[in-house]
């Protein structure tokens, strides 16, 4: 196979970046208007856990990588050393996930956890970029029956999920990798915000 000259090479690499950067900048930009409400739900995800309460996250493919990300955040820590907060990420149980998918279908992989696990007042934090995953909207439809917050982060219009929850984030994007790295900085800022209200480390 012939090489790319390098100078083609460099040019493609650097229009690829410079694309993607700037579709990164502009999504970024737009998230201010979500500030208020990204705060709100961060305050409300650290009342929960200051009343004994956990966080359950879930997504499928990226958003599962996600949401076991942040959940970590919380049972080890994110800035200031503190004792662990309760944060379960419902796609990193394989056994789990293998048994139902097998025995009772992918879409129920989440419902049946949060209908086993999920208890008054815990939260819900859904992740899908489209906002139609199945599997997630059966988890929230089982968390609002157990008087479980339900949070969306969602991407594009928010799908289906963004309306079934208490409280929806719907990125400005229809590409995913960027909803995904909004995603992400999201989660960080509820971490960071849980943190503060806590008032727990150092």
């Amino acid at each position: 196979m012939p090489s790319v000259p390098t100078s083609l090479s460099a040019a493609v690499t650097s229009s690829t970046f410079d694309r993607a950067h700037a579709e990164h900048l502009q999504v970024f930009a737009a998230l201010a208007t979500l500030a208020p409400h990204a705060e709100a739900i961060g305050v409300v995800l650290a009342q929960a856990l200051q009343a004994g309460r956990k966080i359950m996250w879930c997504g499928n493919g990226g958003s599962a990588a996600d949401a076991q990300h942040l959940a970590a955040e919380l049972t080890g820590r994110f800035i200031r050393n503190r004792i662990p907060l309760a944060g379960l990420a419902l796609a990193a149980d394989a056994c789990s996930l293998t048994c139902v998918g097998n025995d009772f279908g992918f879409d129920a992989v989440f419902e049946r956890q949060v209908l086993a696990l999920g208890q008054p007042g815990d939260c819900l934090v859904a992740l899908s970029t489209s906002g139609q995953s199945p599997n997630v909207l059966r988890a929230v439809e089982a968390a609002r029956g157990k008087s479980i917050t339900t949070i969306a982060l969602t991407g594009r219009d928010g799908g289906a999920l963004g309306p079934a929850c208490d409280h929806q984030l719907v990125v400005p994007s229809h590409t995913t990798a960027r909803i995904q790295e909004a995603h992400i900085f999201i989660g960080h800022l509820w971490c960071t915000l849980i943190e503060q209200h806590l008032g727990v480390g150092q």
